[in-house]
């Protein structure tokens, strides 16, 4: 069991909880996830890391509910306990992977919309530790749906932006990040854009016009979370991935957006995910090899 120690909602739907799992906060990495259960019965399901602390064995994780076990999941209260609480799963952030002095000379920016801001916080976090601050692009629909601007301020350059204007200015991320590069005098050598797949498709083509690498996070596909559903499967420069064992991290400007968001709308559906396993054969289920169901 693993015991919540603090619930709080950060806006109207957007919750954040601090969850007891010390061998999980041991080994986490930014860009990861985990998975929940709330009983034995319930749901699994994957949630991306927000932040981490191995010294007091806690992980924070941030979620918006959706359906009826995430709607469940946000009544519960500091005390309350998860079956389960699985993690850390999938691949790190390829950041954490770099020679540090290497990374010190890069001129990151990272472009959240709406959640996206949770994952891109550990990673920002990450960076500051290690000497480097990132400029921080952070995009919400109002000011009511901003999430962790505080905490954000303190470890990287923050801009916001609200598509209403309610709030600092009024635009889109790929509005600032234009305007940083085209008439603030701003260079990059990279970005890490995360949120809803089709904001991610339009920083990519923003950066991909400006000639800056991007790097996008896939999180929004994923259902089981262990390569078992096969409802992450992506195309990444014309090779099948799966988001969940691959990822979530890959290059934006091979992901494929609108298969990707095409396929997410079938999957929904019994029909849809029936005539899509019509259509991909062999590589629909299991072609992550992890579970055996490309044998």
């Amino acid at each position: 069991m693993y015991k919540i120690l603090n619930a709080e909602k950060l806006s109207a739907n957007v919750f954040l909880m601090d969850v007891e799992a010390p061998r999980v906060a041991k080994h986490c990495l930014p860009g990861q996830f985990v998975i929940v259960k709330m009983d034995e019965v319930g749901e699994r399901i994957p949630l991306t890391i927000c932040d981490y602390d191995a010294e007091k064995g806690t992980v924070t994780i941030v979620f918006q509910p959706a359906g009826a076990s995430t709607t469940k999941m946000s009544e519960l209260k500091a005390g309350d306990y998860f079956e389960d609480f699985v993690g850390p799963l999938g691949q790190p952030s390829e950041l954490c992977h770099e020679d540090i002095e290497e990374l010190k000379k890069k001129r990151i920016v990272f472009v959240a919309g709406g959640v996206g801001t949770a994952p891109v916080y550990p990673q920002v976090k990450w960076l500051h530790e290690h000497g480097i601050t990132a400029d921080a692009i952070v995009g919400a629909k109002t000011k009511d749906l901003l999430i962790l601007e505080d905490k954000m301020k303190e470890v990287c350059n923050l801009y916001v932006t609200t598509d209403d204007g309610s709030y600092v200015r009024k635009g889109m991320g790929t509005d600032v990040l234009r305007d940083l590069v085209q008439n603030q005098g701003k260079e990059y050598d990279l970005c890490v854009a995360i949120g809803p797949m089709i904001m991610m498709k339009f920083v990519c083509l923003l950066t991909k016009e400006l000639n800056i690498p991007t790097v996008v996070s896939m999180n929004p596909i994923m259902v089981d979370g262990t390569g078992m559903c096969g409802a992450c499967r992506l195309m990444v420069g014309g090779e099948v991935k799966f988001a969940c064992v691959d990822g979530p991290e890959f290059d934006g400007h091979k992901v494929d957006f609108d298969l990707a968001m095409k396929r997410q709308q079938m999957y929904k559906t019994e029909e849809g995910r029936a005539l899509l396993k019509l259509q991909e054969g062999d590589t629909h289920h299991g072609g992550c090899g992890q579970c055996g169901g490309d044998k």
